[in-house]
């Protein structure tokens, strides 16, 4: 940044002006794409590229301001392309302003929350026409796109640099995912005659939850899980519901969750998930979440919790698939088979399983800490990207410094 510094010091001795968007583009309204033929040629709309045409509206550097929908989904394209009428896009003056440049800038000010309507978000062009954009050394046509241009050119490196590293961190989460998979499915994999294979309703009871009243949930008391607190590994309390037992006429306690317990979702977009509750504190079942309950300790609860995670696909198909799944306790505990080593032997059979167990229990905290931090480190590297974005892109307002 030391550059774009000393470029304006040099010949910006007075800093910017902030021209209206109106005085450096023209913002121009899209039009309807079905008549045209299909090509080569993007059609955008708010959400980006909807198809390919064989005609274009425009065929210079352009930034793409959404008029509809996610208002702060802007695009800069520097192809031919065709826009539709949920989008603007913009005839940009390059004599005053460097396309990128001003792209960059336009996602600085916050478009998506500058809805002017109500329903469906919408933008007009009065208020865009009306926004400031910083011009350094406007006096100067030359050094201020130099400035510009220079500008574009750092935060076009930071954004491929951060796609990178988005990208790289995202595969090595896949990565370590699959690599849990593998070797679970592995260590659940027997020879003919290794393993005798039962019923879940043969080693383990199943416990519904109870008929909660959304209509009584508090936002203090005794917490309850549902099925949209089944993440498929855990149990997420971030988002959870309470109640008050006293509300009820029914024994509520009998639907307490504690520590270990594992659980299921019954129906949802989260049908067939697993997860085990893993906290200090006493949570209850919500009607459609069940608990697994081992009849002995002839059944390792934790080999029980890896083997029903190797099983989410086919609980599923259970559940009927499709947009509204819906799981039967008495089908899933009839019709998935648990392989149960050493079946004779109890004392070996309980040592084997928790062998398996202790392997992916560390396997398993080492793909969750992965999990946790990978997301961390994405969001890390994304703010330091609109950090920086910010410093170079803000410059002092003199209209502001004079009120």
């Amino acid at each position: 940044m030391s550059r774009i510094d000393d470029l304006i010091a040099e010949h910006c001795p007075d800093g910017v002006e902030f021209k209206r968007l109106g005085d450096i583009v023209r913002i121009k309204n899209g039009k309807d794409h079905k008549s045209l033929g299909d090509g080569e040629f993007p059609v955008y709309g708010s959400g980006g590229i909807m198809r390919y045409a064989d005609t274009y509206a425009y065929n210079k550097p352009s930034v793409l301001i959404p008029r509809k929908g996610s208002l702060g989904n802007l695009f800069f394209v520097d192809v031919p392309f065709w826009t539709v009428d949920t989008i603007f896009y913009t005839e940009i003056n390059e004599a005053q302003v460097c396309p990128k440049y001003l792209y960059y800038f336009l996602t600085t000010v916050g478009l998506g929350e500058m809805n002017q309507a109500g329903g469906v978000p919408s933008q007009t062009q009065s208020v865009l026409n009306e926004l400031k954009i910083p011009i350094p050394c406007p006096d100067n046509p030359k050094k201020s796109l130099e400035i510009q241009a220079e500008i574009a050119r750092i935060l076009d490196a930071f954004t491929e640099l951060t796609a990178e590293l988005t990208a790289e961190l995202t595969a090595e989460l896949t990565a370590r995912k699959k690599q849990y998979n593998y070797y679970r499915d592995q260590l659940l994999s027997f020879e003919e005659g290794e393993v005798e294979w039962k019923t879940l309703g043969d080693v383990c009871d199943f416990k519904n939850g109870f008929a909660f009243k959304s209509n009584l949930f508090k936002d203090t008391g005794l917490p309850i899980v549902r099925i949209t607190n089944i993440n498929g590994s855990g149990v997420d309390m971030a988002d959870v519901k309470y109640f008050d037992p006293s509300d009820y006429k029914e024994n509520t306690q009998s639907y307490a969750i504690d520590s270990g317990d594992i659980l299921i979702a019954m129906s949802g977009a989260t049908t067939g998930k697993i997860g085990c509750f893993n906290s200090n504190i006493t949570a209850y079942l919500n009607q459609r979440v069940g608990k697994f309950i081992p009849k002995s300790n002839a059944l390792n609860n934790r080999y029980l919790y890896h083997f029903l995670l190797s099983k989410t696909d086919a609980i599923y198909v259970l559940a009927g698939g499709g947009a509204q799944p819906n799981l039967s306790s008495k089908v899933l505990m009839e019709k998935i088979l648990i392989p149960i080593p050493y079946a004779n032997d109890s004392t070996k059979s309980t040592a084997e399983q928790k062998r398996i167990a202790n392997i992916l229990d560390k396997l398993d905290t080492l793909t969750n800490s992965i999990t946790e931090g990978l997301p961390r480190e994405i969001e890390l590297r994304q703010k330091q990207y609109e950090y920086y974005r910010g410093l170079l892109l803000s410059f002092p307002n003199p209209e502001v410094a004079k009120a």
